[in-house]
């Protein structure tokens, strides 16, 4: 893979995760619970946003020389949510589940508005710091693969879990 491959795949896979949110609609719609497991379509942009934010403060930290490594300690991994305010996704402790839950909470408050302001401001900052990696630092970093697992991967999960809630919510109208 390349980055104009990468560019290119992020862009279209995201245009198709931005129409399939413009199919929910309604505000009401927005917080009702259910989508995936006990989630609303609020938490799953939230969670995105989180795993948007995750990939874009490893791009800076590349960009800026600066060495990230995944939490090997459960206080390792407590002090990283604390000081970033979402979870390491690329941590190896299988005991994420709970960590993970608590940062959504801190979503509860936020407008969705607010919250898609702010995932729309992430998703730049990740183009933005990709165009400006080299091909080398991408390959160095396992980039390519990386910027994937947090971004367009977590679009398809979204996009999949929203579509099957919304046939299921027109079948029963």
């Amino acid at each position: 893979m390349n980055k104009i491959i990468l560019i290119e795949r992020l862009q279209r896979e995201r245009d198709q995760f931005e129409q399939l949110l413009n199919r929910v609609g309604f505000t009401r719609q927005l917080t009702m619970k259910g989508v995936s497991g006990g989630l609303t379509v609020k938490e799953l942009l939230a969670d995105v946003l989180m795993h948007e934010q995750f990939i874009a403060d490893r791009l800076s930290e590349v960009l800026l020389s600066e060495a990230y490594a995944p939490a090997a300690s459960y206080t390792a991994l407590e002090n990283f949510q604390r000081e970033f305010g979402y979870p390491d996704f690329e941590s190896p402790l299988p005991e994420k589940e709970g960590l993970y839950l608590l940062a959504l909470d801190g979503y509860k408050n936020i407008e969705f508005d607010a919250i898609v302001s702010e995932e729309l401001a992430v998703y730049a900052s990740i183009l933005d710091a990709l165009q400006t990696l080299s091909h080398h630092q991408c390959l160095d970093h396992d980039l390519f693969h990386r910027i994937a697992e947090h971004t367009y991967r977590p679009y398809r999960k979204t996009g999949a879990a929203i579509q099957r809630w919304l046939k299921k919510i027109t079948s029963k109208s």
